[in-house]
């Protein structure tokens, strides 16, 4: 049996303190395995766990502030993810239990839940898509008690014992794109944007480098704080620029308000745009009047044609029907992050934390995403550059 706990007291359904439903968009039958129990965890701890045949994997997503529109697509991600698995046996034959917990709000309260559930040994696995200023937090919390698993883009470099990152990076997701843009487009001129927080920061250190190797120049830089939709002073900044390219690292919401303002203001026409953090989730958002000379890489797009993402994509549709939320990177990535546990499990015979850790620097995964490699602790996956066509991608480049 499938069961999910909710450690954070969101509450769970359409009437939730959030107003989001933590556990996607089932239809009641549609996942007849499953029971969904709300409150904090039983107490049981590691060994009684254990003694029931069970892994708990708790899922910090978030569910509310900008990042929040990605939380029903990522929390049915992980459900797909785990009820296939369990179906094969489960872990070295433990059920996989999935916890979510909501990793939004103010960080105190995040950290609060995530040092409750290990300090009380009420989890054996954290996994986490959120941004990279809760992981900086949670992996202080966590002090490698318990393997972490870190799915989404992010700015690379994390090298803390105990955590695994295995999500997108500059090197491999905007050099060439940039190379591309600066090639085929004559982009030369470039303007950054991006969210207040640590993973625009470091991109945007190593995008600057990547920019002048291309042979051009950033002519403009700025960050905004998290939650901002009012952004005519920074339109304002761009047109006084005049960038061939904007380079947006905005986190969900706000990037889908950024790039709707940019398009009413006329500078779509003329301008280039290349987001790092941009997905099916967030273009649908932004609408399809919006999207002219919008540019993203990714190491995954829904449109990608593949035998590994063709059985994806079935699966997520049987299970949760075809209006589900759009299944884009950051979603996608928290099925991705219980695939590679089940790799690294089943190649070390062991749930030992320090044997996980100790596989998952050098090892080769199978998930939605075709073949990723994890070298010396950095993933390496096939990316792809894709332009914004309406309301989906168009795929022009693969690297």
């Amino acid at each position: 049996m499938l069961s999910a706990v909710d450690l954070g007291h969101s509450g769970l359904g359409y009437s939730g303190a959030y107003g989001v439903p933590p556990l996607g968009f089932l239809e009641r039958g549609a996942l007849p395995d499953a029971r969904w129990v709300e409150g904090p965890g039983d107490g049981g701890g590691a060994a009684s766990r254990r003694a029931r045949n069970k892994l708990r994997v708790a899922n910090f997503v978030t569910f509310q502030g900008s990042p929040g529109l990605w939380g029903p697509a990522s929390t049915n991600a992980a459900l797909l993810a785990a009820a296939e698995i369990n179906k094969r046996g489960g872990i070295l034959g433990r059920e996989i239990e999935l916890v979510f917990s909501d990793a939004g709000g103010p960080i105190e309260g995040v950290i609060h839940r995530v040092s409750l559930a290990v300090d009380y040994d009420d989890v054996d696995i954290v996994m986490g898509s959120h941004i990279s200023a809760v992981r900086v937090a949670l992996r202080k919390a966590i002090r490698g008690r318990v393997p972490y698993i870190y799915t989404p883009v992010y700015e690379g470099g994390e090298r803390t014992p105990g955590v695994m990152a295995i999500g997108e990076t500059p090197r491999w997701q905007s050099r060439p794109a940039i190379d591309w843009l600066a090639r085929e487009k004559k982009a030369q001129r470039w303007y950054l944007i991006g969210s207040d927080y640590v993973w625009p920061w470091l991109s945007h250190r190593a995008v600057k480098k990547y920019i002048k190797d291309a042979g051009g120049k950033v002519v403009g830089e700025e960050f905004v704080p998290l939650g901002e939709d009012d952004h005519e002073r920074h339109l304002d900044r761009i047109r006084a620029a005049q960038p061939d390219a904007v380079l947006i690292s905005l986190i969900g919401n706000d990037s889908v308000t950024f790039n709707r303002a940019f398009a009413e203001a006329g500078l779509s026409r003329h301008i280039l745009r290349l987001a790092g953090a941009m997905d099916e989730t967030v273009l649908l958002g932004i609408g399809a009047d919006n999207t002219e000379n919008l540019f993203c890489a990714s190491g995954y797009f829904g449109c990608h044609d593949s035998a590994a993402n063709d059985a994806f994509r079935d699966s997520y549709r049987r299970m949760f029907g075809p209006t589900a939320p759009p299944i884009g990177s950051v979603g996608q990535s928290n099925y991705e992050g219980l695939r590679f546990l089940a790799t690294i499990a089943e190649k070390a015979q062991t749930l030992q934390a320090r044997s996980l850790l100790q596989v998952a620097r050098n090892v080769v995964y199978q998930g939605g995403r075709g073949e990723v490699a994890i070298r010396d602790g950095r993933a390496r996956m096939t990316m792809h550059l894709a332009e914004a066509d309406g309301l989906d991608f168009k795929l022009l480049r693969t690297f």
